[in-house]
């Protein structure tokens, strides 16, 4: 064995959904510098481009797609326009998904008024969006007999947080679904064709900036205070915290590892509190 070659990606193909957003943009120029050739995928243009024109001027290799995961017509186009640019797709990272405001229950909100239309949006974006684009580049794979997909689960996953009744139950539906599907595609198709998710603990997001730090002060909040009081490394993760254990997954050195969900979070799952 050349373990030289275990974490070696050269050459690949990736395409990253929820690509423009800060956690899926930091793993997009890791891949690149990587060696990965990148379909940066986003229903943003603008960032999408920029993220794109960021990893040429870096030297890597990059396309800009479209496309909503929603969509497995969009996102059919897209997986086109990456086969005729690249000839295969090696990995698909599902970033895309996320919280949806109107279904957190609040003081001005409670949980009896949360209104069905917020659940089925925020459970669709992370659930739908993560198996759609799983079908369409899945099959893919299929037909080459390899490839690696990766979903995004969370901590609510493990243990729900309050307020946030949809993103909790949707993440938890991911990690089954990550699951399911490694079997199946082991199972069915071919055993070179790996399924995996990470669960990532807390990172200042756009999405939770402000609800774990103030605005105007840059403090925590008592969400926040709360989160770190129960993470025993004492920090928020950064973007950067996840690219080793993605980059292992992806890579040769993964070869036997299927189905299973990896926690980055500073050890908050294994504090009990006490």
């Amino acid at each position: 064995m050349d373990v030289k070659k275990l974490f070696d990606l050269t050459g690949k193909v990736a395409v990253v959904t929820g690509a423009s957003g800060v956690l899926g943009g930091c793993i997009c120029k890791a891949l690149a510098q990587s060696g990965v050739k990148v379909g940066v995928m986003d229903i943003r243009p603008e960032p999408t481009q920029a993220l794109v024109t960021e990893i040429k001027r870096a030297g890597g290799e990059a396309l800009a797609m479209g496309g909503n995961v929603l969509d497995k017509a969009a996102v059919e186009k897209e997986r086109d326009a990456v086969l005729k640019q690249w000839g295969r797709v090696d990995f698909l990272l599902n970033y895309a998904g996320g919280n949806n405001p109107k279904a957190t229950a609040t003081a001005e909100q409670p949980f009896f008024d949360i209104p069905k239309e917020a659940l089925e949006r925020c459970l669709s974006l992370n659930v739908t969006g993560s198996v759609v684009p799983s079908q369409v580049f899945g099959k893919v794979m299929a037909s080459q007999n390899e490839g690696v997909i990766l979903n995004v689960s969370s901590m609510n996953a493990f243990r729900p947080l309050t307020r946030i009744i949809a993103y909790s139950a949707a993440k938890a539906a991911v990690s089954n679904f990550t699951q399911w599907l490694a079997v199946h595609m082991a199972q069915n198709y071919s055993p070179k064709i790996r399924v995996n998710a990470i669960a990532p603990g807390f990172f200042l997001t756009d999405q939770n900036r402000y609800l774990l730090t103030d605005k105007s002060t840059g403090a925590r909040t008592p969400r926040g205070e709360a989160i770190i009081a129960h993470t025993p490394m004492g920090r928020y993760g950064e973007p950067e915290d996840l690219t080793g254990t993605v980059l292992w997954l992806l890579s040769p050195a993964a070869a036997f590892v299927t189905g299973v969900v990896v926690p980055i979070d500073g050890g908050f799952s294994a504090f009990s509190g006490v």
